[in-house]
């Protein structure tokens, strides 16, 4: 999938910029900067990070197993409630409201 973008060159020294501007920063002449468009080439993979080259297999749902962690109470009983029971060690949780 092909990707494309706009940038601007001045005409007379090179400068880039990806706006418009009427005067080029670099050179200092007026009316140089000229857009020329850009292909580049998105592979779906290059986003892709995998960590290992394992491949793990899908299982049924019956066949998971469940851990419990240990939690303590945030001291507000709402809260507790919607983390599941309290406050797991070592974990971090974003509240926002």
């Amino acid at each position: 999938m092909a990707k494309v973008k706009s940038k601007y060159v001045c005409q007379n020294c090179g400068y880039f910029s990806v706006k418009w501007l009427g005067k080029c920063p670099e050179c200092g002449s007026w009316e140089s900067m000229v857009e020329e468009l850009e292909t580049t080439s998105v592979e779906s993979d290059s986003r892709t990070i995998r960590a290992s080259n394992k491949v793990e297999k899908p299982v049924s749902i019956n066949a998971v197993t469940i851990e419990r962690e240990d939690r303590f109470s945030s001291g507000i009983e709402e809260l507790d409630i919607v983390l599941g029971g309290g406050i797991v060690r070592g974990s971090l949780m974003l509240v926002g409201g």
